[in-house]
């Protein structure tokens, strides 16, 4: 019995040690997530921004971060970045994504008030290295493709990838991956002729 207790108090006393170690490891994370926040959102912060300013070709006199709006998406609410000049809202830039090859293929969009590309620059995917991975501009000049094209110049059903009957060319090997982002934009284009008047912050006129 004399045993059994002592084996008892013995393992309350590491009990209480782990229970120390946990409380004082949860207060330096704790700590370091406080310190550390500030810098990461920061830097999160200048990413996104950098991402924006690389589809919007020209001077702003606002802050993108700071002039959005969301709205519904077809696949979930769409948040959209507003770029103005004395006040008025020129062009706008959100997100848009498509199907690849080995996953989600996103992508920025930048659009001005009368629904021309200004510009699209993937942000993330996992394509194949050598074939999928031309839709960065790093890479291949494909992307820059977009620019100054609208839904209606190509003509919407031309507005695909060559092999499905559009003007985009597509890669040797690897189509599933430029039909995703020709798509994906398509479709941004639309959701941008749906909302143009609330994202122009305009009014709708009956």
């Amino acid at each position: 019995m004399a045993m059994l207790e002592r084996l008892r108090g013995h393992l309350a006393y590491q009990g209480a040690l782990l229970a120390v170690a946990a409380l004082l490891t949860s207060g330096a994370l704790a700590l370091a997530a406080k310190a550390t926040g500030p810098a990461i959102e920061a830097a999160a912060a200048e990413d996104l921004k950098q991402s924006l300013t690389q589809v919007l070709p020209g001077q702003y006199d606002n802050d993108l971060l700071d002039d959005k709006v969301v709205l519904p998406g077809p696949d979930g609410e769409v948040t959209v970045y507003r770029a103005r000049q004395a006040g008025r809202v020129v062009a706008v830039v959100f997100e848009v994504a498509g199907r690849g090859y080995a996953g989600p293929v996103v992508s920025m969009l930048g659009v001005d008030r009368d629904g021309r590309i200004l510009g699209v620059r993937v942000i993330a995917h996992r394509e194949t290295p050598g074939l999928g991975d031309k839709i960065e501009p790093a890479k291949d000049r494909w992307i820059h493709a977009f620019a100054g094209k609208s839904l209606g110049a190509p003509p919407a059903d031309r507005f695909a990838v060559k092999k499905d009957g559009g003007v985009f060319d597509q890669f040797a090997g690897a189509t599933i991956t430029p039909r995703a982002v020709v798509n994906s934009v398509k479709g941004g284009l639309a959701f941008f002729g749906r909302e143009k008047a609330r994202l122009l912050d305009e009014e709708v006129k009956s």
